[in-house]
């Protein structure tokens, strides 16, 4: 399948349009080490080149991205761009939903599997010239309930070994190569557990496995597509249960899956499409929803729809819902005229 991306003009917009206010969100830990300082000077320029007046703000350990989008919100900023990678995107996603703000994004991570999925290009100046050439459209976000904790999530929820695995693979990605042990002795300790799945309140599967995959978007991990473009406003999530597949097994899968980016085709996997999913599981399992942590236990899963408005490529739109905004009219949106979103 064709991914969905866009072919933007660079052209810029001249300097009579109404300026945009933004806040820009920057993580200085995505992309090259070392080139943070000049792209983030690159980032400002270009976006001031689109009448875009950003106020910047750095994501450190520590920092109150909340506190701080509660108060831009307040203070009348409807336009929040994200320049980073899929977690900050996927965070800065759960802050934003059902409020009247949008999110932008310039992907400078690692996978950008939700730039990839919205048709935003990798490159610094298209992905700012989305922000005012592209439209604007609301998609849909999952939501677990597991024990105390209740997540919003965009890309993806897991259950079992990717969870378990996640944090010390996250650490090894971002070059901390001395986890590689501590990767490889949770790998073999984890044991596989049965899973008892009710989809929609009424179809129920029981299976033993190690891996179960809740998807919001087409695109996941290495670019591994398991929706169509249609997944990020269809009310539906993907669900992908690896049944009776060997950790040896679920290695090649993924090896094979990053090599062809697709769906490796095996009988084992079984794909469902749902609005809500109850999973249990014994012994219990880790859960992670867009790389948090929600610990062990039954979990409840929904959809809740267009829920988030986003800034999407518009060159090829096939599969994107219709309730569309150009970016030209956010400007208007701030100061209570234009279209109501």
């Amino acid at each position: 399948m064709t991914s969905l991306r866009s072919s933007i003009p660079l052209w810029r917009p001249n300097s009579k349009k109404r300026p945009l206010r933004a806040k820009l969100i920057f993580n200085p830990g995505s992309g090259a080490a070392g080139q943070s300082p000049l792209q983030l000077m690159d980032v400002i320029h270009e976006m001031q080149a689109w009448n875009i007046v950003p106020e910047a703000f750095l994501v450190e350990p520590g920092c109150d991205l909340a506190g701080m989008t509660t108060t831009a919100l307040a203070d009348g900023i409807r336009m929040f761009v994200v320049c980073g990678g899929d977690g900050t995107v996927d965070f800065m996603a759960s802050l934003l939903a059902g409020t009247h703000s949008t999110l932008g994004i310039i992907p400078t991570g690692t996978q950008n599997n939700v730039a990839l999925s919205l048709g935003i290009p990798n490159d610094i100046p298209g992905a700012i010239a989305i922000l005012r050439t592209g439209k604007r459209t609301k998609v849909d976000m999952g939501k677990v309930v597991c024990g105390e904790f209740t997540q919003l999530f965009l890309e993806v929820c897991t259950v079992g070994l990717v969870s378990a695995l996640f944090t010390v693979a996250d650490e090894i990605q971002h070059g901390h190569l001395a986890r590689i042990g501590d990767f490889l002795s949770a790998f073999v300790a984890a044991p596989p557990s049965v899973m008892h799945l009710k989809f929609d309140g009424h179809q129920e599967v029981d299976a033993t496995c190690h891996v179960l995959l809740i998807s919001n978007m087409p695109y996941v991990g290495p670019h591994y597509q398991v929706g169509t473009l249609k997944s990020i406003d269809d009310g539906l999530l993907d669900v992908l249960l690896f049944a009776d597949l060997t950790k040896i097994d679920l290695l090649n899968y993924a090896v094979q899956a990053a090599r062809t980016g697709g769906e490796p085709e095996d009988l084992r996997i079984q794909h469902f499409h749902t609005r809500t999913l109850i999973i249990e599981t014994d012994p219990p399992m880790s859960v992670i929803a867009d790389g948090l942590p929600l610990g062990q236990g039954p979990l409840k899963i929904s959809v809740r729809r267009k829920t988030l408005a986003v800034m999407v490529g518009i060159a090829e739109t096939e599969g994107l819902p219709s309730d569309l905004v150009s970016g030209e009219d956010l400007a208007l949106l701030e100061v209570g005229s234009g279209p109501t979103i």
